[in-house]
């Protein structure tokens, strides 16, 4: 399946694009969240690289204190298990840095991770990556047996029934050493492990099974870190199940899995119009929710949109995400596979084409849409949702606007989402100053004044006129 970047590059090619200039603004840096882009299996060189090559000059991060930085959610860095499968990654060994992804020195060039701090492995025993020996419970130098939940609420000590708290948070995940949270030994080594990575310059942690640990036992441990760094915490909420993603807000951001199955059944079953308010669901509010389009677990399941579901919805999904204010968006960059246990490419040296993946690597945070929209999400900042507009179920638009006073509009960005097989011809009212503007979908400033994609012209009355194009989408910001 060809991607929307490809067809829109296409497309952007039947009209002028070079010689019209537009309205750019660079924007002062804030306090606002931004995009984290989620490098699923590359090595820490190959990120280091693309941090600098294009993360970075394209705008993934954050800006927090007025100093910018880029965002990248990397793979766990601490030593596990043997073997080429993606989820070996996950099943820690020692606190060691050193992993399939590389070693110490190499890993400071990282800011942003998966940590576990619900487990360790789910094998009897062997060697891990780094040479480290271990037994189901006995990790020497790091854990013993006591260190370790033994729940006895089932027969083999996994959980199987996710009403009852005490076994959701205390018996074992599919087996995994489930870390005895509430003690204070394990407390106090988890804490060690986190200032040991704050050390070397990481920023943030995704804390890997959240659900699995009680909120209180994670903000005892939070609460022994030398700063206080960005925390998501992964929550799957579960229909009639006492531990709840809202349970975790006090400690940091929290994965919202809600978002992510409601944005596939809206853009496969047609009803986009009903996503224009989403902090009105019962779900984590959106200044506390982390949300995505995919994961690297849910693109293997059937929970969300992936790279291969028709109609380019994973790409207007992806597009939705970046432009609508709700929650702090992640972008999952990863690579093709066959079999779902199946490890990254190229022992994780991840490399990509201009805009878009090579070498089995699908490199998403590259293709034109999605860098296009990560821009349009900065510009935007905190502005809020205003000029919204559906005339079907299938066809939406929405400026990101901020009323500084009474009858004074200023605002940052619209964006036009048409999820239907015919174009979309329409002049749209927005807040946006009188101008020609670039268009975020199909292209960038070129750094001469003009567009390497489609431009638009805003008339002084805040309208423009555009054909969007089938399954398409134009974005403009200022």
């Amino acid at each position: 399946m060809q991607s929307l970047a490809l067809l829109l590059a296409l497309a952007a090619t039947l009209g002028s694009v070079n010689a019209t200039h537009f309205n750019v603004t660079r924007r002062a840096p804030g306090t606002a969240k931004r995009v984290i882009v989620q490098m699923f299996g590359w090595n820490w060189d190959s990120i280091a690289a693309e941090c600098s090559n294009f993360l970075g000059p394209e705008g993934y991060g954050f800006v927090q204190a007025h100093v910018g930085l880029t965002a990248t959610q990397v793979s766990p860095p601490a030593e596990h298990v043997q073997g080429s499968q993606w989820w070996t990654d996950y099943q820690p060994v020692s606190y060691t840095l050193t992993s399939k992804r590389g070693n110490r020195q190499q890993f400071q060039k990282c800011d942003r991770l998966d940590t576990i701090w619900n487990h360790m492995t789910g094998m009897d025993s062997g060697t891990g990556v780094a040479g480290s020996s271990f037994t189901h419970y006995v990790y020497p130098g790091t854990y013993q047996y006591q260190d370790f939940h033994h729940c006895g609420l089932t027969s083999n000590d996994d959980i199987s029934d996710y009403s009852n708290r005490a076994q959701v948070q205390t018996c074992e995940l599919v087996n995994l050493a489930d870390l005895a949270t509430d003690t204070e030994y394990v407390r106090g080594r988890l804490a060690q492990y986190g200032n040991d990575l704050l050390s070397l310059g990481v920023d943030g942690f995704r804390l890997d099974a959240s659900k699995h640990i009680a909120a209180g036992d994670l903000a005892n441990i939070i609460g022994r870190l030398s700063r206080k760094p960005y925390i998501t915490q992964e929550v799957i909420f579960g229909s009639g199940e006492p531990v709840t993603p809202n349970e975790y807000t006090g400690n940091g951001d929290v994965q919202e899995f809600r978002y992510t199955s409601t944005i596939k059944d809206a853009f496969l079953n047609g009803n986009i119009a009903a996503l224009q308010n989403l902090d009105n669901r019962g779900w984590v509010s959106g200044t506390s929710a982390n949300v995505f389009v995919a994961n690297h677990d849910t693109e293997r399941g059937d929970s969300s949109l992936n790279i291969n579901s028709p109609r380019n919805s994973f790409i207007l999904g992806t597009i939705f995400s970046l432009a609508h204010p709700y929650g702090t968006p992640t972008v999952l960059s990863g690579f093709t596979f066959t079999n779902s246990d199946d490890g990254a490419p190229n022992n994780g040296a991840g490399t990509c084409s201009t805009t878009g993946g090579s070498g089995g690597w699908r490199c998403e945070h590259r293709y034109v849409a999605f860098s296009g929209m990560v821009r349009f999400r900065n510009a935007a900042g905190s502005n809020a949702l205003s000029n919204w507009y559906s005339p079907s179920q299938d066809r939406i638009a929405f400026g990101r606007a901020t009323y500084l006073r009474v009858q004074q509009p200023g605002s940052a960005a619209f964006v036009a989402i048409n999820n239907r097989d015919d174009a979309w011809s329409y002049t749209f009212q927005t807040a946006l100053p009188a101008g020609s503007y670039c268009d975020a979908i199909t292209g960038k400033p070129n750094g001469s004044g003009g567009c390497t994609g489609a431009v638009y012209t805003v008339s002084s009355s805040g309208t423009f006129t555009a054909s969007v194009y089938p399954r398409s989408a134009v974005a403009l910001y200022k």
